[in-house]
């Protein structure tokens, strides 16, 4: 049940001015009043079963997962009804989709039934156990997105669990006006049923910033505080808060004085990001006259609507692993072909979409059985291109996906880990005889299609002036780039204070594989997290890139700071920061600049 208080006043016996930090999933500001929701993670009984009870057990554990069909096929219809109006439900069904599949999943579901049987436990024991299993073989990941797909796995057992154990859902419908719910998680679906005009903002106790209860947060401009891990225990219902989504901070009950800082930032936010929109079609262009483009990283394709609706002219990078997850066999031709079609179809007739070929390998453990690599170190292993290469029936299926779907809108292809100029070879030997026999079928395909490869891995960059001369375009992933070329795992807390992406080693490596770029007339885009952070941009802007291309809420602000800022001085601030030594010598001057530079992003603290 609801763990209600008078709204009307704050909780009794909390001390003013309580201050806690999550992570900051959506940006903004809200003040409202605390509902609580009860979600608390259900506990699940633990019993043997004699043999003669086996088959009736598994027979309720598919009730239950029809049940939970069932319920999930009816929010999502009264959502898309609720939606019709404001596109938010039409824009991001395909969550609802992700775990009506996941429902049907061989994995979660069949594991489930044959650890009943085999080791004569309940459902809800036998459930537990297989998807925490899933579970963790998602936190194995290292890309954040797909590690974030554990909170999917999760909110679908629960979901079944409740089910079970014939456990009702606290409904959302209770929510009467505008609040701020306190949960101790929401599930995606949850979120989609969230009114704008009753909900202020949420914090929760689990997630994270790259989950889909976050996108949809951020779809829906509803600001999020995720992953604080104690709101339900520090909160309660009728608390006065303040959220902080941009710093990821959440106020109990603030003093006079907080409330009224914390109004004036809300202020200046808010026409800030008025400011900013209305510079979305205007072009990245610096005052003296130097023009960059910016693009948009998706995931599905169902985000085009929002890269294009926050200023972006192209798909920058399209990862495609989501299409492998959550299955036994690899998508097929026509599946990736109806995927990718779906997205040049959905932008404008001049925005190029780039596809990068799946970066899956042992680190991303998929459910595809023959991905799975005993390896000591995985990042280091089958992965990336060395897969499509090891397992050529997968990637010409792909490519084929690619070529057809180039037909009917502007594609490039991106190839991920090449290490050296021999791999490239092979990999456009792979894509020229893919292309010959889709020519030969009558198979219609853009033949001049671009392709080009992620500099990710420290060798490429070193022999990028040969990688240069053998294709049409690099795509810098600084995520990974750093990660190899600093020798550490960014998700292992001992070592991840040394990531440092404006580490002298790191600014060197970017300016030779631009350099080399330029000799060969090659366009460079940079496409990780460097991209989309706007402390970075004049430094990366100064290397004299064709393209930076992130995450859609980054693209106003880096937008802003470039159409404010000068092509020369950004050169100036490159050239002092290549004379420095340390990661610790170049940040502070960076961000010293910066503030100075644009006070309205960089000092919006408090």
């Amino acid at each position: 049940m609801t763990k209600t208080a008078d709204h009307n006043n704050p909780g009794r016996g909390r001390e003013r001015g309580c201050v806690f930090t999550g992570i900051g999933a959506s940006p903004g500001i809200a003040i409202g009043r605390a509902f609580l929701l009860d979600r608390g993670k259900l506990k699940p009984r633990q019993e043997k079963l004699s043999s003669d009870q086996v088959e009736a057990e598994i027979r309720r554990f598919h009730e239950a997962v029809q049940g939970a069909r069932r319920e999930l096929e009816e929010i999502k219809e009264k959502t898309l009804k609720r939606s019709d109006r404001e596109g938010v439900g039409q824009k991001h069904d395909y969550l609802f989709d992700v775990h009506l599949l996941m429902l049907g999943d061989k994995m979660l579901i069949d594991d489930t039934v044959t650890l009943i049987k085999e080791k004569k436990i309940n459902a809800e024991w036998a459930l537990s156990l297989n998807s925490e299993k899933i579970i963790n073989f998602f936190k194995q990941m290292q890309d954040s997105y797909l590690r974030e797909r554990q909170s999917d796995v999760a909110h679908v057992s629960e979901r079944i669990l409740r089910h079970l154990t014939k456990s009702e859902y606290d409904s959302i419908d209770k929510i009467s006006r505008g609040v701020i719910i306190v949960a101790h998680d929401l599930s995606p679906a949850d979120t989609l049923q969230l009114n704008p005009e009753k909900v202020k903002a949420f914090v929760t106790d689990l997630g994270g910033r790259t989950s889909h209860t976050a996108i949809v947060a951020r779809s829906l401009e509803i600001p999020a505080v995720v992953g604080t891990e104690q709101a339900t225990e520090k909160i309660n219902g009728g608390d006065h808060l303040v959220v902080d989504g941009i710093e990821g901070r959440i106020l109990v009950n603030p003093s006079p004085e907080q409330l009224s800082s914390y109004l004036e930032k809300q202020q200046q936010y808010n026409s800030f990001q008025e400011q900013l929109i209305l510079n979305r079609d205007l072009p990245a262009e610096t005052t003296d006259g130097f023009r960059i483009s910016l693009a948009g990283n998706i995931e599905t394709p169902e985000e085009t609507e929002s890269i294009l609706s926050h200023g972006a002219v192209d798909i920058g990078l399209y990862r495609t692993e989501f299409l492998f997850l959550n299955r036994r066999n690899p998508p097929s031709e026509e599946e990736h072909f109806q995927t990718y079609r779906k997205v040049v179809e959905s932008l404008p007739p001049e925005s190029r979409t780039t596809i990068r070929t799946f970066d899956l390998g042992s680190d991303k453990i998929s459910d595809l059985d023959h991905f799975h690599e005993d390896s000591i170190n995985p990042a280091l292993g089958l992965r990336g291109i060395r897969l499509c290469l090891n397992r050529r029936d997968i990637f010409v299926t792909q490519l084929r996906g690619i070529l057809r779907a180039s037909h009917y809108g502007r594609l490039k292809i991106l190839m991920p880990m090449i290490s050296g100029l021999a791999e490239l070879r092979q990999a456009l030997e792979v894509i020229d005889e893919t292309k010959a026999d889709l020519a030969r079928e009558g198979i219609p395909f853009d033949r001049e299609i671009k392709v080009g490869v992620m500099i990710e891995v420290p060798s490429a960059a070193v022999v990028s002036d040969q990688l240069a001369r053998n294709i049409d375009f690099f795509s810098i992933g600084t995520n990974d780039l750093i990660q190899y070329t600093l020798a550490l795992d960014r998700s292992n807390e001992h070592v991840s204070y040394l990531y440092e992406p404006l580490h002298p080693a790191i600014l060197r490596l970017l300016k030779k594989v631009i350099d080399n770029a330029r000799a060969a007339n090659v366009p460079v885009t940079i496409c990780g997290e460097m991209a989309g952070e706007p402390l970075y941009t004049l430094v990366l802007l100064g290397l004299g890139l064709d393209k930076l291309s992130m995450n859609a809420i980054s693209i106003p602000h880096i937008k802003q700071i470039i159409r404010q800022s000068t092509f020369v001085e950004a050169r100036q601030m490159l050239e002092e920061c290549l004379k420095m030594e340390t990661a610790v010598e170049i940040e502070a001057f960076i961000a010293r600049e910066m503030g100075r530079r644009f006070p309205e992003t960089f000092l919006m603290k408090i």
